[in-house]
């Protein structure tokens, strides 16, 4: 179950997720996603996901596309965060190409 609620301010569009983005859901936040953009192509837009607790494949696939196309991606747990770096391309892990690298330079 996704509860998607947008929050339409003057200055930007957010589209708010509370649940999980999977299955059929991820078809409906699309359509959302799309819409918002119909009707407000000049507004800064804005996925807040600090309400989802799992994301499956195909939801993490329609993130990155959105991320491609200038929306701003939010989330404050750890788990979602990591997803988040990989989709935007953000990751920072201390110059480290792998994990086991990572593991190796976090014990030394």
């Amino acid at each position: 179950m996704l509860k998607i609620t947008v929050h339409d301010t003057a200055g930007h569009l957010r589209i708010e997720l509370e649940g999980r983005l999977a299955g059929a859901w991820v078809c409906e936040l699309e359509h959302c996603w799309h819409t918002a953009q119909a009707s407000h192509p000049n507004r800064t837009r804005m996925v807040d996901l600090t309400g989802v607790t799992w994301i499956d494949h195909a939801g993490r696939y329609l993130l990155q596309l959105m991320h491609r196309d200038g929306v701003r991606l939010v989330a404050t747990s750890l788990l979602l965060q990591d997803i988040l770096d990989h989709i935007t391309g953000s990751v920072d892990r201390a110059g480290c190409d792998t994990w086991a690298a990572c593991g190796d330079a976090l014990r030394s």
